[in-house]
Order: C-alpha cells, then sequence, then structure tokens
C-alpha cells in the first residue's frame, strides 16, 4: 500500500512540474486523490494504470512549447529552390503566403494569418505534393508532422478514443502534436480524398472543425477530453484530386495543381537531386558512379510515361544498388553508365 500511494504521489509530482493548464491539473488532483482511496480494492491496478497512462500522455505534450518562425524570404527561396526542380507557380505561391505571415507578424496580428485558406496540393502520384509540404516546414525552421489519411474510415483515428474504453488512446491529431514537440507544427493532411466510403462523411466533419479558426483553437480529442488549442499549427493537405472532397472541406482550402514533369525536367530532377542522394546514401564514394547524358532518356523513361518521379527513383536506385555490388565484389571503384552498358544495371 505504500508503494501505491508513493507511486500516486511521484504522478502528482509529475503533473505539478509540467505546463499542463490550471484547469486540467485540477482534474487530474481530483482523479488522483480519489485513486488514493480505492489502493485496497480490486479495482487499483486497473484503475491506476489508466491514470497513468493519461498522466503521461497530457505531460509530454506541448502545451506552450513552440518555435521560431524564420520568414526570411530570400533563405524560403533558396530552401525551396534546393529541394525543388521547376515548381515556379508553386514556390511563389508559398512565397507570397509566408510574405503575408511576415506582415501579419509585425503588425502583432500572427494568430490572423490562420484565417487564411488552408493550401492543398492536388496532382498524380509522385509530383512532389509530400515533399513540398516538408519544404515549406524547413523553410519556415518549423517541427514537421504526416498524417495519411489513405483507408481511413473511423473518425476516431483523428480524435481518439475515450478513456472509459480499454488500451484507448489519443487520435492522430495529438499524437502529431506530441512527436513534433511543438504547438505550431506544420502538420501534413495526407491524401485526404482517399479515406473509405464509409467513414468519408464523419471524417470530412472532423477536417471542418481542424481548419476552421473558429473552432480549431478548442479541439477536443475523445481521449484527452480537454480543448486543446490548434491555431498555431499551420495545416497543408494534399489530393490526388478534389472529387470526392466535400464541399465543407474545399472551402477552407486552397487547392494548387501540382504540374506532371516533362522529360527534360526529370532528367534535370535525376542529374541534380535523385542521383547524389541515393548514391550518397548507398555509401558509394562521390565520383565513383556517372551516368552519360545519352543514357537519361532510357532512365527517365524505362516503361513508358509516368507523371511523377516515382519510377525515374526506382530505376536510378536499382543502377545504384548494381554499382553497389560491383564495387563490393571488387569488379571496379568507379563506373560510367554508357548507351553500350546501360542494359548491364538498368532494373529489369
Amino acid at each position: 500500500m505504500d508503494t501505491a500511494i508513493q507511486e500516486i504521489a511521484s504522478l502528482a509530482e509529475k503533473v505539478k512540474g509540467s505546463s499542463v493548464p490550471d484547469k486540467l491539473k485540477e482534474e487530474i488532483t481530483v482523479r488522483l486523490t480519489q485513486l488514493g482511496k480505492l489502493t485496497a480494492s480490486p479495482t487499483f491496478l486497473p484503475e491506476f494504470d489508466r491514470v497513468s497512462r493519461f498522466v503521461e500522455w497530457v505531460t509530454t505534450l506541448p502545451w506552450e512549447a513552440r518555435t521560431q518562425d524564420n520568414l526570411d524570404l530570400t533563405h524560403a527561396k533558396q530552401v525551396l529552390d534546393k529541394n525543388h526542380q521547376g515548381l515556379g507557380e508553386i514556390k511563389d505561391r508559398v512565397l507570397e503566403y509566408i510574405s503575408v505571415m511576415k506582415l501579419k507578424q509585425e503588425k502583432g496580428e500572427g494568430k490572423e494569418i490562420f484565417r487564411a485558406p488552408i493550401l492543398c496540393f492536388v496532382g498524380l502520384v509522385g509530383t512532389g505534393k509530400t515533399t513540398i509540404a516538408a519544404s515549406i516546414a524547413e523553410t519556415l525552421g518549423r517541427k514537421f508532422a504526416r498524417i495519411p489519411f489513405g483507408g481511413m474510415g473511423d473518425p476516431l483515428d483523428l480524435r481518439g478514443q475515450s478513456r472509459m474504453h480499454a488500451e484507448a488512446e489519443p487520435g492522430k491529431i495529438i499524437k502529431a502534436l506530441k512527436g513534433s514537440q511543438s504547438k505550431n507544427p506544420v502538420i501534413l493532411l495526407d491524401e485526404i480524398d482517399r479515406v473509405t466510403d464509409a467513414g468519408r462523411a464523419s471524417i470530412m466533419g472532423v477536417l471542418v472543425e481542424l481548419l476552421d479558426p473558429e473552432q480549431n483553437y478548442a479541439f477536443t480529442d475523445h481521449y484527452l477530453d480537454y480543448p486543446v488549442d490548434l491555431s498555431e499549427v499551420l495545416f497543408i493537405a494534399t489530393a490526388n484530386n478534389t472529387t470526392t472532397i466535400s464541399t465543407a472541406v474545399l472551402d477552407r482550402l486552397e487547392p494548387l495543381s501540382m504540374p506532371s514533369y516533362s522529360d527534360a525536367e526529370k532528367i534535370a530532377i535525376g542529374t541534380s537531386y535523385v542521383l547524389p542522394r541515393l548514391i550518397k546514401e548507398a555509401g558509394i564514394s562521390e565520383g565513383a558512379l556517372t551516368i552519360d547524358e545519352n543514357v537519361w532518356p532510357l532512365v527517365v523513361r524505362p516503361l513508358g510515361y509516368d507523371a511523377g518521379i516515382r519510377t525515374l527513383e526506382r530505376t536510378i536506385e536499382g543502377i545504384v544498388r548494381k554499382v553497389a555490388r560491383s564495387i563490393v565484389e571488387g569488379k571496379g571503384q568507379s563506373f560510367k553508365i554508357t548507351p553500350e552498358n546501360v542494359k548491364e544495371f538498368l532494373p529489369q
């Protein structure tokens, strides 16, 4: 019994020393006091387990922690150009968005920027929707979290389950906040058009609440059962198309079309971004693998036209793997892929 009392006291100290809001601290203190009266009861252990799990969640959430925004346009342009080839119109729109944030901040109206429509990148698979969102987070110096919506069929995935259920836990929104350890991260709502038909209406209802500044300052997760301020979160959405997204959600979004890449753009992306990254990831020395410029059309289009760059990445990855094996087997230390030997390295 003494051990149980000590454990409860330890939880109370943990809550007291955290950044949990005062009202929630009071509620937890009442629950801990009630728990202390159950130490001789057979229900004590399961109830203690539930309460300690709850305390662990609330004390590790970033109630007050936030990152400082970097709103320097020169820095933003450098990051976007470093990470993305082309996409001129998309980059311009992002820079305009950051400019408005900067002006609002200078006038002391920082929070009002979140009344602007949420950016939603719409395009085919592999056109860079997810990576442009990650680049925006890098540009602003914010933490980045991604919530995949593909196949999601239950709004409780977003909103969490009541603590009355065994093994209940918060939803993906609260998990994203905890993972980012920041009150103002960039949260990517990825492929919001790919939720199941059965859960579409209810999930869209949660999305409206998330994206509406009149509601998201007090978002209530069923597990926490306490309002969480999401007004400083920068939400970004992606979709393959907008036909299955509800009108109420679309109302709060600004769809931006991601263009398909031409062969010339893919070659530029392959040479400047993909190949150097994959060579480094494979542990191959710089300069040990080069691809002749006459080979790139075959690398870009091994199986016909593809709007995105997923196939390009897989093809280059296959070439890099074969070169890595050749180096390990002692067949050479440097390799140049030419029209004459390309078939030996292209994945079949």
